[in-house]
């Protein structure tokens, strides 16, 4: 039986970034921190108890800002999966942290909380960038941090958004090699784009600013991997860079489409159990949830059973993004059908042609070329 992950939400911001378009919420009069850790372990031990004893190999506190969260709180989550599972000897725990003063200064207590793993929430190395993405710390208050967290973690991650509004490739190579300068062994270097619903949609669509074009994006794009080389990291997946063995284990559980608990206000889940897919979606609203989950134990709105073909297009959707792509026996045991019912041959082989799709032994691998057209050639590739 593979190991499980465990993804926990915590669903609450200091304040509300432009761009971001997760399940996040301000709350200004305060959080009850009580309320939300005990409803997260009860649904914890509902999903345990659904599930069964089995092997545990990450646990990853997303959210909003987990740093938020009291570290004992954190540790008593952590200490109650330990107990539910079996966590595997080398179980990678991650929290996500903002560099503020404040938080940085909880992460020792993250730390003596059993956190193994973080990951810092950078986002820019220039103060006017962290101005316009709504950031609340500055460049020295990241550079800090991020100097404090390689002191207490073993491993540290953290981010940056490019291909800004103005930004030129040279800027975000001087940038960049700043950041590897003080980058521990993994970064997450994401292309900063418009999402519906935020803030940053409603100012683009009224023109008052711009992104690179598609051409200066992609330029960046491959400045991010030779830059990185320099310092000795790859691009395991399309926006995650890490030394060797460094990769986030907990992000390839979804990658490579395995089975992951999810609990927390929105979060989703994959579980196959007896042969069947069973994707699972929580409510939304944060209090809603937390009522849900006194009441009865868990606040599921949406469970639904994927169809082979479902499960098919999920694996091939998230496994290409990957540099090791995608295996296919083990994409065909995932999904309970045969490869050739997963992709339109034709399509499939007008990519191997165009050099975006390659075959590597029995892995089908998107080449650095595929990987800039992911989001167009998918939809057509799979039926």
């Amino acid at each position: 039986m593979e190991p499980l992950a465990l993804y926990v939400h915590w669903p609450f911001c200091a304040s509300k970034c432009p761009y971001c378009d997760f399940n996040s919420h301000v709350r200004e009069g305060g959080v009850d921190h009580a309320r939300f850790t005990a409803a997260l372990r009860r649904e914890l031990a509902h999903e345990a108890a659904r599930v069964g004893r089995r092997p545990l190999a990450s646990i990853f506190f997303g959210g909003g800002t987990p740093s938020l969260m009291r570290p004992d709180d954190v540790g008593a989550i952590i200490a109650d999966a330990r107990a539910l599972f079996d966590a595997t000897a080398d179980i990678e725990i991650t929290l996500e942290a903002n560099p503020t003063s404040v938080e940085a200064a909880k992460l020792q207590g993250f730390r003596d909380a059993g956190v193994n793993r973080v990951s810092l929430g950078v986002q820019a190395l220039s103060e006017a960038a962290l101005r316009f993405l709504g950031r609340k710390h500055d460049a020295a208050q990241a550079v800090v941090a991020l100097r404090a967290a390689r002191e207490i973690f073993p491993r540290v991650s953290f981010d940056l958004i490019y291909a800004r509004p103005g930004q030129a490739e040279a800027e975000w190579r001087a940038e960049l090699r700043e950041a590897l300068a003080l980058a521990a062994d993994h970064l997450s270097l994401y292309q900063l784009t418009i999402e519906p619903g935020t803030r940053f949609a409603t100012e683009h669509a009224r023109g008052a600013f711009a992104l690179p074009d598609e051409d200066d994006a992609a330029r960046m794009y491959n400045a991010t991997a030779e830059e990185a080389a320099r310092f000795g990291l790859a691009p395991y997946e399309v926006s995650n860079y890490a030394k060797p063995g460094a990769a986030s284990r907990h992000n390839l559980a979804y990658w490579r489409y395995g089975d992951y608990l999810g609990i927390g206000a929105g979060a989703h889940q994959r579980l196959l159990l007896a042969g069947a897919m069973h994707a699972t979606r929580r409510h939304r609203a944060p209090e809603e949830w937390a009522t849900r989950v006194e009441r009865d134990g868990h606040a599921t709105v949406e469970e639904t059973v994927l169809t082979p073909r479902d499960r098919g297009r999920e694996a091939m959707l998230m496994g290409l993004r990957l540099a090791e792509g995608v295996d296919i026996t083990r994409i065909e045991a995932r999904a309970g059908l045969p490869f050739v019912q997963i992709v339109d041959a034709a399509m499939l082989s007008a990519c191997i042609d165009e050099a975006y799709l390659e075959w590597q032994g029995a892995r089908l691998v998107a080449t650095d070329e595929g990987r800039l057209r992911l989001d167009a050639m998918l939809p057509a590739l799979l039926r």
